[in-house]
């Protein structure tokens, strides 16, 4: 175990956890917009910006990719850190003016209005759909494009995605609310990335629960019986339920 001191409280860690989970492991919260327990921390929102000081050196660094290895003193509030969080803060909206989750986190450091050009956008280039897509799912349906003000969020050649299943886990973990999904007379819509899939109807009740694709994914990722998955969750209960029941299992065990 390392000590390690934020904000003057002091704690022990396991190596190599980072400073926002040691943070947060003592009830110290960081506000961050790129993060996801789910995935590999990326560090590119900065939001999470804290200042590390080993010895008598001190800098500012992104805490959810800061590994602690040593002891260190950490200041999550420090005048250093809330002038460079101010300023991320500012020119996210500026990009993302209409986004709530930015104007509230905006709101909360004092700013009301941005010093820079005003856009558009409802993305904040976090990352978050590309790496769920590629780490979760292991689809890489989507993923980063050009560079600099062009750099944007894409499927390739901007056509939708053959491997793209329809899942919809990369508007879960969208932190803006700039992907959206729709269920609308059995189609299964992200126009984002220009996707409709079919959606695949339970076999005992109709109900229409998930995209034709994603229900042939999971089957080919799995050992279970193939009609697993073509039940909803609520008749695949009941199914499976009985089938224990025939087999002799009961509630008391």
């Amino acid at each position: 175990m390392i000590p390690i001191t934020i904000d003057g409280q002091k704690a022990e860690v396991e190596r190599g956890t980072t400073v926002l989970q040691a943070a947060r492991g003592i009830g110290i919260e960081i506000p961050t917009l790129c993060y996801h327990e789910a995935v590999a921390p990326y560090g590119v929102c900065r939001l999470c910006t804290v200042e590390v000081a080993r010895g008598k050196r001190s800098r500012l660094t992104t805490s959810c990719t800061y590994p602690v290895l040593e002891e260190i003193a950490v200041q999550t509030a420090s005048p250093r850190v809330l002038q460079a969080r101010k300023i991320i803060l500012e020119l996210l909206l500026a990009r993302c003016p209409s986004v709530k989750k930015v104007q509230d986190m905006a709101r909360q450091m004092g700013i009301e209005k941005p010093r820079f050009p005003v856009g558009n956008d409802d993305c904040i280039l976090c990352g978050l759909c590309v790496r769920v897509c590629e780490e979760l799912i292991g689809a890489s349906a989507i993923s980063f494009s050009n560079r600099g003000v062009n750099r944007e969020v894409t499927p390739p050649f901007r056509l939708a995605p053959e491997t793209c299943i329809g899942c919809g886990a990369c508007a879960f973990v969208c932190p803006t609310g700039a992907i959206a999904v729709e269920d609308v007379d059995g189609i299964r819509r992200i126009p984002r990335w220009h996707v409709e899939h079919t959606m695949h109807k339970c076999p005992e009740c109709g109900e229409q629960f998930v995209p034709e694709p994603q229900v042939a994914y999971v089957r080919g990722k799995s050992s279970l019986p193939p009609e697993t998955f073509e039940l909803c969750p609520r008749c695949r209960r009941i199914v499976l339920g009985n089938k224990l029941k025939l087999v002799g299992y009961s509630k008391e065990r």
